[in-house]
């Protein structure tokens, strides 16, 4: 019995002496180290901003000069004189060319003493018929000569009044030789030279004469923009912008003259012709240009830099700034995405914080360091500019 207690007690012991050496052990083992944090993101952050917008429909139009008239002759002749430069701006009545006149000043001295001749004629019809009607009434003569020289009196003043329309026929006929501008404008390259024989029939003319100040743009825009348009005409007067085709230079502002009277079935467009002033003569006949139409105005809208919003598989997006120093990644509607300010619709509030610079790095909840711009602190003040007939690439 006493071995079997010593017995059980060299296991106790031995067991217990396992048991320590298992426990210094696991003490001198070091702990397992945390995961290092990543290094916060540099970001460059603003708020949105809410703020009265212009929407913009924008189109692409052709310049047109508001009248232009290619100068013709109406009678044949030598041109015997121009009295115009090429680009020379005229005014209108102003006289440019002359026609040789001196054939047609004959044909109208021959018209005035053709009249004369007629005239004498008819008052010695006159007097013939006073006498007749003097020895008819004292039975001198017949009745029937009475009425014939009636009738030749009557025959004279035809006569007469045929050589006054002939008269002045010619008397047009000398005034067209000398041509006059008929509108005010611009001049272009001379058609004919001096000393040439010029004909009506001819289908060149003399010179093509445009009138530059005010000045027409012809553009279309998308048949669904009708509505607006009319809308925005209806409130008053609705201005127009052209810009050169990199869409940054501004060429002249001026508003909407007409919109045509029907949408084209081929392409789906309406044309619009809108009137500038073009004092500066910046736009030019002929030229190609950019047109945005202010169709409306957004009132108290949420505005952010255009570089803000990224694309993505599930549509536009933008990243936040919590008040943690994370981001969060929006998914937004955009109601104008054209020039350096964007409108958001839905799922952005004005004061809160939108990343600028810096989004290639970033992934939601990402943790981030705002920093200021490059090249300096504070905001860049956003540009009313707006559109809805482009998309963001």
């Amino acid at each position: 019995m006493r071995r079997v207690l010593w017995v059980v007690a060299a296991v106790v012991a031995i067991a217990g002496g396992v048991m320590w050496r298992v426990g210094v052990s696991a003490q001198e083992q070091p702990a397992p180290s945390a995961k290092p944090q990543a290094p916060a993101i540099p970001v460059v952050a603003e708020p949105a901003k809410a703020q009265d917008m212009p929407v913009y429909a924008s189109g692409i139009g052709a310049v047109q000069a508001y009248n232009s008239v290619t100068v013709k002759v109406r009678v044949d002749g030598e041109l015997h004189e121009v009295l115009f430069k090429e680009g020379q701006e005229v005014k209108q009545g102003e006289v440019i060319a002359q026609i040789d006149p001196r054939t047609y000043k004959a044909a109208l001295a021959q018209a005035e003493a053709t009249k004369a001749k007629d005239e004498a004629l008819l008052a010695n019809a006159r007097l013939d018929l006073a006498r007749y009607q003097t020895l008819v009434d004292k039975n001198a003569a017949s009745q029937q000569s009475l009425d014939t020289q009636k009738a030749l009196v009557a025959q004279y003043q035809a006569a007469v009044q045929g050589d006054q329309a002939a008269i002045d026929n010619a008397q047009v006929q000398l005034g067209f030789t000398t041509i006059k501008a008929p509108i005010s404008g611009r001049t272009g390259v001379r058609l004919v030279d001096e000393g040439n024989i010029v004909r009506t029939t001819d289908t060149t003319g003399l010179v093509v004469i445009t009138q530059l100040k005010p000045i027409s743009v012809i553009f279309a825009l998308p048949q669904e923009r009708l509505d607006e348009v009319r809308d925005a005409m209806a409130r008053g007067p609705v201005a127009v912008e052209a810009f050169r085709r990199d869409g940054t230079t501004l060429l002249g502002e001026g508003q909407v003259a007409l919109i045509d009277n029907q949408i084209s079935a081929d392409t789906g467009t309406l044309r619009i012709k809108a009137t500038f002033p073009n004092d500066g003569l910046k736009l030019w006949p002929g030229a190609f240009v950019n047109v945005k139409v202010r169709v409306n105005t957004i009132h108290d809208a949420v505005t952010v830099p255009s570089q803000v919003v990224q694309r993505g598989p599930d549509g536009l997006y933008l990243y936040v700034v919590t008040t943690g120093n994370t981001v969060e990644k929006r998914t937004v509607t955009v109601a104008s995405a054209l020039g350096p300010t964007t409108v958001i619709t839905s799922g952005l509030k004005a004061g809160e914080r939108v990343v600028v610079d810096g989004q290639l790095r970033l992934t939601p909840g990402a943790r981030v360091n705002v920093v200021p711009p490059k090249g300096g602190a504070g905001e860049k003040p956003a540009e009313t500019v707006a559109g809805t007939d482009e998309k963001r690439a």
